[in-house]
């Protein structure tokens, strides 16, 4: 009876061992991220639906052609074109290196302006720029095609960047130069640092306080300035040994919370408050970064292969794939990856679990 009753109490301890620790030990499983192929269409002469009343549309450029699509892919838009192109949400248009004017339209075709600067014509979302002959000047357009105002440097422009907040140009003797929205000059500097004091990148924060940028040779450096006043105070900057001489990527995320520039073989990417930075190797040069609710991804390009990095709001890497291609671009949408490949466009959608 006594070995039945020490047995009983053993087991019982042990329940109540084995209970406590499945109520304390135990922990939930991390969320992992799922990307899940939704369709692929052909954009090499896809058949055209116009898109409906208040109906989002995306823009694309590849090879020779542009258009936009919708997010259940529907192409609303598509036109080729013989030199070159710039599109964006709000416009597109088409032009030649001897360009004296163009007619510019929206997303649904229709004829918003015309352009009567020689030169070519940059959009960046509703906002109109024009680069003028010579390389060293450039002016902002209202939304009909005419000039509001125009800025001539001494100096070739090697970097070009616009925002709500106004626009940032850099220059071939290493200054920057911030304006608003009206053409005001805010602020300009000089990063320095360097024997060759050339801007090759350059960003303007959303809300204007900051401004980002890649720049020299021997050796390369790249700076994030805050604006006070009309001055600059330089809150982070770094070096690097080696000088990569191609025009260099830099981005601030959507809420101006960090900065990410290419730099050196990495992805550079600095938090504007705390001013910590943390680097991710990447192959080749980086060539667009977007944003989703979930992740932000990077496409960069080496020759003609192309690699995808996907990175959380964080900042951690979670992967990338790669692929060969002679175009590519990336865009986004809530939770929805979108892929343009040579003649095609995939969509892939983000479900966190």
């Amino acid at each position: 009876m006594k070995n039945k009753k020490k047995t009983s109490v053993f087991v019982t301890a042990g329940v109540v061992i084995v209970v406590l620790y499945v109520i304390f030990a135990v922990k939930p499983l991390n969320e992992e991220f799922q990307f899940i192929p939704v369709w692929k269409i052909d954009v090499s002469n896809p058949p055209v639906v116009k898109a409906e009343e208040n109906e989002e549309t995306f823009p694309f450029k590849l090879m020779q052609t542009m258009g936009y699509f919708t997010q259940d892919g529907k192409v609303t838009n598509f036109s080729t074109f013989p030199y070159k192109a710039t599109i964006s949400d709000s416009y597109y248009t088409s032009y030649r290196e001897n360009n004296s004017s163009c007619d510019f339209y929206t997303p649904e075709g229709k004829k918003a302006g015309t352009i009567k600067e020689k030169g070519f014509p940059m959009f960046d979302q509703d906002r109109l720029f024009i680069f003028l002959p010579g390389g060293s000047s450039f002016a902002r357009l209202s939304s009909d095609g005419k000039k509001m105002w125009e800025f001539e440097s001494s100096s070739p422009i090697t970097a070009f960047d616009s925002s709500e907040a106004g626009n940032a140009a850099g220059f071939a003797d290493g200054s920057i130069s911030q304006f608003d929205s009206e053409g005001k000059i805010l602020q300009q500097f000089t990063p320095g640092g360097s024997e060759f004091n050339i801007i090759s990148g350059a960003a303007i924060s959303n809300n204007g306080n900051f401004i980002a940028s890649v720049s020299g040779q021997n050796k390369e450096r790249f700076v994030l300035a805050k604006r006070e006043d009309a001055h600059s105070k330089i809150v982070f900057h770094e070096f690097t040994d080696n000088s990569l001489p191609y025009q260099k990527l830099v981005k601030f995320s959507k809420d101006d919370s960090k900065v990410y520039y290419d730099f050196d073989g990495k992805l550079g990417i600095v938090d504007t408050e705390k001013y910590k930075c943390r680097h991710i190797k990447i192959k080749g040069q980086a060539i667009s970064l977007k944003e989703s609710d979930l992740c932000v991804f990077v496409l960069t390009k080496q020759n003609d292969n192309y690699t995808v990095y996907i990175l959380e709001k964080n900042s951690s890497l979670i992967g990338s794939f790669s692929y060969v291609a002679e175009a590519s671009f990336i865009q986004t949408d809530e939770n929805s990856l979108y892929i343009g490949k040579d003649s095609s466009i995939s969509k892939i959608s983000i479900v966190k679990k």
